[in-house]
C-alpha cells in the first residue's frame, strides 16, 4: 500500500512534532488494518472497515488508538505530544464524495461524526470507547471509567468507556 505526503500551504508552518505523530498515527492504524483517511489540522482519521480489518475491526480500532498513546507517550507522565482518541463502530457511507476537481475518498454518516466528537472530547491519555464499539471490541467494562457524554449535534447523550495505553 503506498503512502501520500502532504505539505502545508506556502507560508504555513508546522510543529515537528505534529508530523511525526502523524507517521506514528499512520504506521499504527496500518498495522492494525485500517486505513488513515485523512490528516486534519492536529487530527488522523482513520477507518476500520469490516471488509479490511475483518470482524474483529472494533477492536483493531480501540488497539490501535492504545498503540498510539504508548508510542506518543501517553501511557507515561511526559508525552512528547498530547494525544486523545475516539473509537465508535456504526453504519457509514465509505466512497467517493464531491465531484470534479472537489472530491475525495472517504467515509460519511453519523457513526463518523459521533467519532469525531469522541476525539474532541477525549483528554490527553484517553481512548473514549462508545458503548457500542466497547461490547463489539470485548473490552473488560469492569476495569474501565464508564462516562455519560452530551456531544454537540446529538440529541441523546451517549455512554462511553475511558481506555488508555
Amino acid at each position: 500500500m503506498g503512502r501520500r505526503c502532504l505539505r502545508s500551504p506556502a507560508g504555513a508552518t508546522t510543529r515537528p512534532e505534529d508530523t511525526r505523530a502523524g507517521a506514528v498515527a499512520a504506521t499504527w492504524v496500518d498495522k492494525w488494518n485500517g486505513l488513515v483517511d485523512k490528516f486534519v489540522g492536529d487530527e488522523v482519521v482513520a477507518l476500520f472497515v469490516p471488509g479490511l480489518a475483518g470482524d474483529d475491526h472494533a477492536s483493531r480500532a480501540v488497539e490501535a488508538a492504545r498503540e498510539l498513546l504508548r508510542e506518543t507517550g501517553n501511557g507515561d507522565d511526559k508525552p512528547w505530544v498530547p494525544v486523545g482518541a475516539g473509537v465508535h463502530t456504526g453504519v457509514a457511507y465509505v466512497g467517493r464524495v464531491g465531484e470534479g476537481d472537489a472530491c475525495d475518498f472517504t467515509a460519511v454518516g453519523d457513526a463518523v461524526n459521533t467519532t469525531a466528537r469522541l476525539a474532541s472530547s477525549a483528554a490527553a491519555g484517553e481512548v473514549l470507547v462508545s458503548r457500542t464499539a466497547a461490547d463489539a471490541s470485548g473490552l473488560l467494562l469492569d476495569r474501565l471509567e464508564a462516562r455519560t457524554l452530551t456531544l454537540r449535534g446529538r440529541d441523546e447523550a451517549i455512554d462511553v468507556v475511558v481506555a488508555r495505553a
